[in-house]
């Protein structure tokens, strides 16, 4: 299979490297430092027993101009990097094209065949404008979630620190042979992945953890081990995690894990900094409104009360602001 993987960050770079090493053919879309790195000596993975591989096959480009259309494109991107290159990125598509969805927390077609009282509604916190879902076609898009924890290092080199988990599944639970052949080519190379049929509940398992982890680790500036260690955050992010339990039951949607079993996961990872406080330590935009603000709208949507969502939403919102001022001025 030919796979394009938008995003150069520290998944897209180690399902880039590894589909390659596996023998795919795989276009990597970066630009500047990523793309220049990459294109002279391919992704350096460095697992976490400190051995490391270098994939060099793979090509790679900063333009949105392809030959042909790839098999399947993997949507590597931030949440709020989409809205900017969907145009671009419709360029890329054919009818025959699959597009797999993996970002962090929830996405944007999450209500694309969901079957339920909100089906259709797009969510205005993720795609505004409706620029995602004018240019990237719901129909082809299947969703898969990214458990590995991994850093990228610098530009090019990435550091996986554990996990291998990658599922797959389609808005509508159907097995499809386009989730299938994606899945297998996923365990090929090395990832544990299957073809869910209830991918919306797995997603709020990982955007559960997202929601209160993510911030609460970028006020902090804390590892999921110290959040999880001190009490008081421990029972901040517990209570974070009720009110977000509150809203999947509004929405129908069971959960499947503890509260304590969610955070002694997390526990488990170790002394890992977040998505959030790593783009806060490299002074780049956070993954605000996918992370947190897409559970102010799915509450407001079913009148769910978030108090405590809400409060997170605005010190993090400012401490972003605040941020983005100070890298302008540097």
């Amino acid at each position: 299979m030919h796979f394009c993987v938008v995003g150069a960050g520290a998944i897209g770079g180690l399902i880039a490297a590894r589909l390659s090493k596996s023998g795919h053919h795989v276009t990597v879309i970066a630009r500047g430092a990523s793309y220049e790195a990459i294109r002279s000596r391919g992704i350096e993975v460095i697992e976490s027993d400190g051995s490391s591989t270098i994939a060099s096959k793979l090509s790679t480009t900063d333009q949105f101009v392809l030959s042909h259309s790839p098999d399947c494109i993997i949507v590597a991107l931030k949440a709020h990097q989409i809205s900017s290159v969907a145009p671009e990125l419709a360029s890329l598509i054919d009818t025959t094209t699959t597009i797999v969805s993996l970002q962090n927390g929830i996405p944007w077609w999450y209500f694309y065949r969901e079957g339920g009282s909100y089906d259709g509604y797009r969510l205005r916190s993720l795609d505004p404008e409706g620029t995602i879902e004018s240019n990237i076609p719901s129909a082809q898009v299947i969703g898969s979630i990214a458990f590995p924890a991994a850093i990228r290092v610098s530009p090019g080199v990435i550091a996986h620190i554990e996990g291998d988990r990658l599922p797959i599944g389609e808005p509508d639970g159907s097995r499809s042979d386009r989730a299938t052949f994606v899945a297998q080519a996923f365990s090929e190379a090395g990832f544990r992945s299957r073809v869910l049929t209830d991918i919306r509940s797995h997603i709020w398992i990982k955007a559960w953890g997202n929601l209160a982890f993510n911030p609460i680790s970028a006020l902090t500036q804390s590892t999921l081990r110290e959040i999880c260690e001190f009490p008081s955050t421990r029972s901040l992010a517990a209570d974070i995690m009720e009110e977000a339990r509150s809203i999947a039951g509004a929405l129908g949607v069971n959960v499947r894990l503890s509260i304590e079993q969610r955070i002694s996961g997390a526990q488990e990872v170790g002394d890992h900094k977040t998505s959030m406080l790593q783009d806060l330590e490299s002074s780049q935009k956070m993954e605000i409104e996918p992370l947190v603000g897409a559970f102010l709208e799915l509450a407001s949507l079913t009148d769910t009360p978030v108090p405590r969502i809400t409060a997170i939403h605005a010190l993090v919102s400012l401490l972003d602001s605040h941020s983005q001022i100070k890298a302008t001025e540097t």
